[in-house]
């Protein structure tokens, strides 16, 4: 081993770049687990970035002639310079990784620049549109752009802060529906298994990043990779508790020559420290659960753990007498001493003591102590039954008997309660495999999207009501969460938020990351076209553009992309008319990539400002430009660019109380700290443009 590592030191005196690479392969291999899930790291995918400015240094790729439709010239180039002539952009480029030193010249126009996902980013964005019907309700953000990246700039804006993150990722079937929806490997490539385990790898480990302490990740996925992506996360997040659902999205059956029809697709829940798993009226198998009546349950008094014996708990070893003739309970005695024995207790005439004695006369303990069994057996919420047991109603039912939860109908013949929780009342936990009709990806997912985007395709969109149920589960007690999908596919993840927030009044915000593909067939109808990635014809027909913004927008609106009302109603947990739309506000992003320069000397800000305004909570107005007094504040955060105004920005956030964050311009740390100290309690500093450059070149492992 340490031959080796002397070997790669030289390779790099020699060739950095090749050195580096060695290097990593060599961390890769020695780091390998010899029992558990092993897959090749395969060399990281690249992604092209149609309509971004050829610049001096960029890796490019060059484009197929118009009309062209086939992949082209795969290759990777470095741009060495650019020369301007006769209006045109020549571009000179050096093959990159090549046997032999290659140049062109070719028109920058006819270039596309690739990232590839080793390489350090500096991401901006840039706004396309926005929904508002909210108030001052934090914005739902829809981001266009490659997820691996957009991930990466949600650790500068949400580190840690994310609440629950959904993701319907690609099911690895070799279908060619849309880039990332199972064409990120062909059906039958070798490596298909390890390179989709890589491409998931990449996302989820930065995933993990994002996630709050408390929090949960959901990942739906069929059988193709289930059993690879449990071992997967199991060594991503080794703390985490982790559980599979299975769903039942298509009660008739997919059709299958030789295999059993498949009617369900399974969500895998990683669960984190501190997560709760609430409880509602539906435990989502039972058919009919909210119409079934459930009467309340009678529990055994004496209690049945090994330790559970006399003298552990003082108080709760006493004698219950029960009447010989009627058999209904007549009193309940004192506690009594350990030096005391059973037999030299006195029962009242016509009654007999009862111990809690367990089958083999070993004296064990009541559940209760005396006087909260006289309070059950006043009520009838204690009893003796006709084998002798007594029994109480725990106090979660005497709670729900007094709130009304409970239908008393009388008594039965051992003095107790009779009754059953009102439909819909007793909560429930979830089973482990969901039956409920509103779970149906077709009736759904599929025939909702029609209503909302008519003539619009969407491949196997998921049930609107199957995601808001798993989200239920563990943000309807944070009406301020916020959820990720990174796979956002057409936005239903953040249609099912605002499901939530309008049957609560809460003030969830959903990030939703897709990006701008072209479904495989109509790519080739408009290469033929003369069309190529980045004309406006060509990407009004992506996935963004054409399905998940519309779609976002649709359902807050309540209209359709014509402006005509939407038909048909919402159903199951909240019935009204999709025509009225949703009371939130949403906005739509694209990712773009900047120069650590252009950041530094604040050449860029119009395209970080929206992230300093996400960091801040994407709530109310934002500071688009710098500010020509030197400072400025909006509703949530607030900006300083000028030093010598800090007394007056300072005094400007003191009054504003609603400020989280103090954003603060300057290479100088030590002036930095003592505007800092200035600041209000509560109030968080973070430095200009350090905090930024630092979290992209740093803290991304590269």
């Amino acid at each position: 081993m340490s031959r080796l590592t002397d070997l790669i030191a030289e390779t790099k005196k020699q060739n950095e770049a090749l050195g580096r690479e060695l290097e990593r392969e060599f961390k890769t291999l020695a780091s390998r687990r010899s029992f558990g899930l092993n897959f090749e790291r395969h060399r990281p995918e690249s992604v092209e970035l149609p309509g971004r400015p050829i610049r001096r240094g960029d890796k490019v790729r060059v484009l197929p002639k118009r009309g062209d439709t086939s992949k082209g010239d795969q290759r990777l180039w470095k741009v060495n310079r650019i020369q301007r002539t006769d209006c045109v952009r020549l571009a000179h480029l050096s093959l990159l990784e090549g046997q032999e030193d290659e140049t062109l010249t070719v028109d920058a126009a006819d270039l596309c620049v690739v990232a590839e996902f080793r390489d350090y980013i500096y991401p901006g964005l840039i706004g396309t549109g926005k929904v508002e019907r909210g108030g001052d309700k934090p914005f739902h953000c829809v981001i266009n752009g490659e997820n691996f990246h957009a991930l990466e700039a949600l650790t500068y804006t949400h580190r840690g802060k994310i609440d629950a993150i959904y993701i319907d990722p690609p099911y690895n079937t070799g279908a060619k529906d849309w880039k990332y929806n199972n064409d990120y490997v062909e059906a039958d490539d070798l490596y298909r298994h390890s390179k989709w385990l890589a491409f998931m790898e990449r996302r989820l480990v930065i995933a993990r990043e994002l996630i709050a302490p408390s929090g949960v990740l959901m990942v739906t996925v069929d059988e193709k990779e289930i059993h690879r992506l449990a071992l997967l996360l199991e060594q991503i997040y080794p703390d985490a508790t982790i559980q599979t659902v299975s769903i039942i999205i298509n009660p008739q059956g997919t059709g299958r020559v030789n295999e059993f029809s498949r009617t369900h697709e399974y969500i895998l829940f990683v669960m984190f420290e501190g997560y709760e798993l609430l409880a509602n009226a539906d435990n989502m198998f039972d058919r009919n659960e909210r119409e079934v009546v459930v009467p309340i349950e009678w529990r055994n008094l004496r209690r049945r753990e090994r330790e559970s014996v006399r003298g552990a708990r003082p108080n709760q070893f006493y004698p219950i007498f029960v009447d010989d003739l009627s058999g209904l309970i007549h009193s309940v005695g004192d506690s009594l001493p350990n030096d005391v024995n059973i037999e030299d207790v006195e029962a009242p005439v016509g009654t007999h003591a009862v111990f809690p004695l367990n089958p083999a006369g070993e004296e064990r303990l009541w559940g209760v102590v005396p006087e909260r069994l006289r309070y059950l057996a006043e009520n009838g919420y204690a009893r003796v039954n006709d084998r002798g047991l007594v029994q109480f109603l725990n106090a979660g039912t005497v709670q729900a008997i007094a709130s009304g939860q409970v239908e008393v109908t009388g008594r039965d013949s051992f003095g107790g309660i009779e009754g059953y929780f009102r439909p819909g009342s007793k909560t429930l936990m979830p089973k482990s495999v969901w039956l409920r009709d509103s779970h149906n990806a077709q009736s759904h997912g599929s025939l909702l999207l029609k209503r909302l985007l008519p003539n619009r395709v969407f491949p196997f969109p998921k049930s609107l009501f199957a995601v808001e149920d798993a989200l239920r589960f563990f943000v309807s007690a944070k009406p301020n969460a916020t959820v990720v999908d990174f796979f956002a596919g057409s936005g239903t993840t953040a249609h099912a938020v605002m499901r939530l927030n309008r049957q609560d009044g809460g003030r969830r915000q959903c990030i939703s990351v897709t990006n701008n593909e072209v479904a495989a067939d109509e790519q080739k109808v408009l290469r033929e076209a003369g069309l190529r990635p980045g004309d406006p014809d060509w990407e009004k027909w992506g996935i963004c553009d054409h399905i998940t913004k519309p779609r976002i927008a649709a359902a807050i609106t309540g209209k359709t992309p014509d402006g005509e009302p939407i038909n048909g109603d919402y159903k199951f947990t909240d019935e009204f008319p999709m025509a009225d739309g949703f009371e939130e506000n949403a906005e739509f992003f694209t990712l773009t990539y900047e120069t650590p320069v252009s950041v530094s000397h604040n050449k860029a800000f119009a395209r970080i400002a929206p992230l300093l305004w996400m960091r801040a909570g994407s709530e109310g107005r934002r500071v688009e430009n710098l500010p020509e007094a030197g400072w400025d504040v909006a509703d949530t955060y607030g900006l300083l660019t000028d030093l010598d105004q800090a007394a007056a920005y300072c005094a400007a956030i003191e009054a504003a109380k609603a400020i989280r964050i103090a954003y603060i311009v300057t290479d100088d740390e030590r002036r930095f700290q003592s505007i800092a100290q200035r600041l209000p309690d509560g109030v968080e500093p973070v430095r200009l443009y350090e905090s930024y450059l630092t979290n992209f070149r740093f803290s991304m492992g590269r």
